[in-house]
């Protein structure tokens, strides 16, 4: 009885390691020790197994390029980036050295024009193809004397002495035989006091002038037609061309002023034209 018992262990045993063995050399898994085996089932629903693909890779996400002058900055290289800017005709007013909607335009224009993404923002790809097609800007080209581009001079303006006064720029150019020697920003009368226009000469000049018909200061006043004259205004100064004069030329920089009242001889001509 006990013999019987003895076999049928053994039998039993020996039986259970065959399993074993079959089961590891199925999956080829045979002689690691202690690996799960997967069932049948799980194995076959298993990608590598029914096709060999990978998994396909999560695409890469690239962080967007620092600009490196970026918008609503101001400064030196903003004033130059708006006066390159300016020589390619992308930046139609004087450099302000504020980076704005206006030079973002300027730079998204510049980008499309020359395969670059338009992002309006000055990355290094783009400021090295800006550097590359244009000039160093010159010192008066990132610090223009006036707000607007001073217009081209009139004929009169070209011989002599001149007060060379433009109402499309709202400049005033001294010119001593055809060179701009200084030029500065102006306003002019309103609708119903308005500055004329024409050619005219100094007659008459007054340092420390007041008006007699508004009883406003008119600091170096230059007149020359009647009651009107080129002279300094703190209106102009303070409000810009929010206001308006009773028919003179109003300057708003009174160190230029100063500095042209003391240069302008009485007989020089004044030229007022569109």
């Amino acid at each position: 009885m006990r013999v019987a018992v003895a076999a049928a262990v053994a039998a039993l045993a020996a039986g259970s390691l065959a399993g074993c063995k079959a089961q590891g050399a199925q999956n080829g898994q045979a002689g690691r020790p202690g690996k799960s085996i997967p069932a049948s089932g799980a194995a076959a629903s298993s990608p590598s197994a029914t096709s060999g693909r990978r998994p396909a890779a999560e695409p890469t996400v690239r962080p967007a390029a620092r600009p490196v002058i970026a918008s609503g900055s101001s400064g030196d290289r903003v004033r130059e980036l708006q006066a390159r800017l300016r020589q390619l005709g992308l930046f139609g007013r004087n450099p302000t050295g504020y980076y704005g909607t206006v030079t973002a335009a300027a730079v998204r224009t510049f980008q499309s024009g020359h395969g670059l993404a338009g992002t309006g923002q000055v990355t290094t790809t783009t400021w090295a193809r800006l550097r590359a097609l244009t000039q160093p800007p010159s010192h008066t080209a990132m610090y223009p004397p006036t707000a607007n581009p001073a217009a081209e001079l009139d004929a009169r303006c070209l011989t002599g002495r001149v007060l060379c006064v433009s109402k499309t720029s709202r400049t005033l150019s001294w010119v001593v035989d055809g060179k701009v020697r200084s030029a500065m920003d102006v306003r002019f009368g309103a609708q119903y006091t308005p500055t004329r226009e024409g050619t005219f000469r100094v007659n008459f000049k007054s340092r420390h002038h007041v008006s007699t018909i508004y009883h406003t200061a008119m600091p170096y006043a230059m007149f020359f037609s009647g009651g009107q004259a080129v002279h300094y205004s703190s209106d102009f100064a303070a409000r810009g061309y929010a206001g308006a004069s009773h028919g003179c030329v109003n300057v708003r920089d009174l160190g230029k002023i100063s500095a042209l009242f003391d240069q302008v001889r009485t007989g020089d001509k004044v030229v007022i034209h569109w």
